[in-house]
């Protein structure tokens, strides 16, 4: 049963030293109630204290996180249904399936074009997260031998983190070797394999998928599986068709959320027929998605589409403040004034280079919010603008000095005026799609 934030404070020191970054012991409590902390936060906790803790602190699904040369994959510690109730922390990682009965220049192609692969969205870079190697012929002779020979192939141009996927425990075997000393994962445990397949991901520090056709069978797998000492796992309930799919993985998250039913508190694994299923995995609730090929036109939408899900609400996106170049202007030509809510920054960037005039685009900190928003809560006014011209040197890039404020605060302009003499101070439109407009009659 999870510990209110009161009955955790009473286990703890209640010494207030502040060590584990909080202000008030009570603090901490509160934190590591909401599962947003780890008890091992706080360095004089007593050993009778944190077995009694240990049940309540632990998130109720748990971290898994894929590592190889430098890069990383983290899915779990989820602690919400729904995104409106808080927010969800860790995007699911997009993997790219290849098959290791391909030739292994194919195999090099394929994975080089993904591991390249990346998209500018709202001035974050998006990319793939690794790879899932596939054993098309798990019980032929040379099994063994292609599975290693795939998974090099792809360590020869990608160093991301791999699946590598067989029901056959000697193939899984071969090809942890090959990666050794990395964190992948391995798929999968069932109901057959599951002793030697644990005993191998827990030998290589692998974590481990777990796969059944029910949630019983699941949850009594993956006991079996942590009394080998392995925590590490990962679910697949095996379930055909977007429906069935969307109904286990509800339940599991429901369970592990709601009920803290620890022997389902993991990330899950979906591997989706297409573009549809890749998007309902992301929305509900994969940890891991395995897409079967690899092209720009599908990853797009889908990189796009875990980004905003996995973006804090409370949190907008923002830009890098700063002076902006837009279609190589030059000296004379105007600087436009915005915030950097990223919306807002791309709305006024685009419409101004589409249209193809030379502009300068000053953005200002007005810690993410619209103009409108930050006018009203005193983060974009005169004095902040007026700090951005000078603080970017922006009177050293122009031999005009013309700056145009966005019209929803041309009553800034008065103010504007006293910070910046000798500035033209210019009212432009309310709307970004007016700018080009604007700019052609009277700029």
């Amino acid at each position: 049963m999870a510990l209110s934030g009161i009955q955790i404070y009473k286990l703890l020191p209640q010494t207030n030293c502040k060590e584990c970054g909080f202000p008030t012991c009570l603090a901490f409590a509160m934190k590591l109630a909401a599962k947003q902390i780890e008890l091992s936060g706080c360095p004089y906790v007593t050993e009778a204290s944190k077995a009694q803790l240990a049940e309540s602190a632990a998130p109720p699904i748990r971290l898994i996180t894929l590592k190889s040369n430098g890069y990383e994959v983290k899915a779990g510690n989820e602690v919400v249904m729904f995104r409106h109730e808080k927010t969800f922390y860790n995007k699911p990682g997009l993997f790219i399936k290849v098959r290791d009965d391909e030739d292994v220049e194919v195999i090099k192609a394929k994975v080089a074009a993904a591991d390249a692969y990346t998209t500018n969205y709202v001035g974050i870079d998006l990319v793939l997260d690794g790879f899932a190697v596939e054993s098309a012929n798990e019980s032929a002779t040379d099994a063994v031998a292609k599975f290693s020979a795939a998974i090099s192939a792809i360590r020869e141009v990608s160093h991301r983190p791999v699946i590598l996927i067989s029901l056959n425990p000697a193939v899984i075997a071969a090809g942890l070797r090959v990666v050794d000393g990395e964190h992948p994962m391995v798929y999968a445990a069932n109901s057959q394999n599951w002793a030697e397949m644990a005993d191998l991901a827990k030998q290589h520090q692998a974590s481990i998928v777990v796969n059944a056709v029910s949630l019983e069978e699941l949850a009594g797998l993956t006991e079996k599986v942590k009394s080998k000492g392995l925590e590490e796992m990962v679910l697949d309930p095996i379930g055909p068709g977007l429906s069935r799919s969307l109904t286990l993985h509800t339940q599991i998250r429901r369970l592990a959320l709601k009920k803290n039913f620890r022997a389902l508190g993991y990330p899950i694994i979906a591997f989706p027929e297409n573009a549809m299923a890749a998007a309902q995995a992301i929305a509900k609730y994969a940890g891991f998605v395995v897409l079967d090929r690899f092209a720009p036109e599908l990853a797009y939408p889908l990189l796009v589409l875990r980004q905003n899900i996995y973006t804090d609400p409370q949190k907008p996106i923002q830009v890098q403040p700063g002076l902006y170049e837009i279609n190589a202007p030059k000296p004379e030509s105007p600087v436009l004034v915005t915030t950097n809510f990223s919306i807002t920054y791309f709305s006024v960037a685009n419409e101004v280079e589409g249209s193809g005039l030379p502009a300068w685009l000053l953005v200002t900190d007005a810690e993410g919010m619209s103009v409108l928003t930050a006018w009203a809560a005193g983060k974009f006014d005169a004095e902040r603008i007026a700090k951005a011209v000078k603080g970017f040197n922006v009177a050293d890039k122009v031999s005009i000095k013309r700056i145009v404020l966005p019209g929803h605060v041309a009553v800034l302009s008065g103010e504007l005026e006293s910070e910046l003499p000798g500035w033209d101070i210019r009212v432009g439109p309310r709307e970004a799609v007016d700018l080009p407009k604007f700019m052609k009659q009277t700029l």
